[in-house]
């Protein structure tokens, strides 16, 4: 279903995928999920220079996660375009249910069983397992996701959108189409990649602020 080439039609539609600028929870490494904090000033100055380095690009639409770190970074980038921001559940970063709000090295501590099981899982295992009790798998988050890059390339077949989410997402989904051999994908705040798709294949072009881990 994934697959890499240099090759651009017009019936596809190119999807500019970005993270969301620094916030202050990123600064103190808490887990954020489906709860939200305020970007930083160094999010807000990462999410300007996204706009400035995506400002020879014509979007036709702009959409983001509906959590406001996500919607803020995408409205920071659209303004001077004068586009509407449209948000989407589908875009938002993995549900942690009850740990969200906690200090990522603390919930490390609590769920260290849970965490080594992980390790030893094969790849395939770990897309599918739920790592944090009451969460969401990769599975379903990649699936989420696909769901909505497929009804978006059918209604912007031939055209450019950017689409602001969430580092988790992004690394989830990198994984799943065979960018990287390992699951350890690092999108950097701001970072983002080049997806064309026409509603079935999907072809990753460039990345910027991607690393893979080895």
């Amino acid at each position: 279903m994934i697959n890499h080439t240099q090759r651009q039609t017009t019936k596809y539609c190119v999807l500019y995928v970005a993270r969301h600028g620094e916030t202050e929870w990123n600064v103190q490494r808490r887990v954020q999920g489906h709860k939200d904090s305020p970007l930083t000033d160094l999010g807000l100055e990462q999410a300007r220079q996204l706009a400035r380095s995506l400002l020879a690009i014509h979007f036709d639409a702009v959409f983001s996660s509906d959590l406001l770190r996500a919607k803020h970074t995408a409205e920071i980038v659209a303004l001077e375009r004068k586009i509407a921001v449209d948000t989407s559940q589908l875009l938002r970063e993995h549900n942690y249910g009850k740990y969200e709000g906690r200090l990522a090295d603390d919930l490390r501590k609590e769920l260290k069983e849970i965490f080594e099981k992980y390790e030893k899982l094969s790849d395939d295992e770990k897309f599918r397992y739920t790592l944090i009790p009451g969460g969401e798998s990769d599975e379903k988050l990649v699936s989420r996701f696909i769901t909505f890059v497929r009804e978006i390339a059918v209604v912007y077949a031939g055209k450019t959108a950017l689409v602001v989410t969430h580092g988790g997402l992004m690394s989830a989904f990198l994984t799943h189409a065979g960018f990287a051999r390992t699951r350890k994908v690092r999108v950097s705040n701001a970072g983002y990649f080049k997806l064309l798709s026409d509603g079935v294949d999907f072809f990753i072009h460039e990345t910027n602020g991607i690393t893979i881990l080895e």
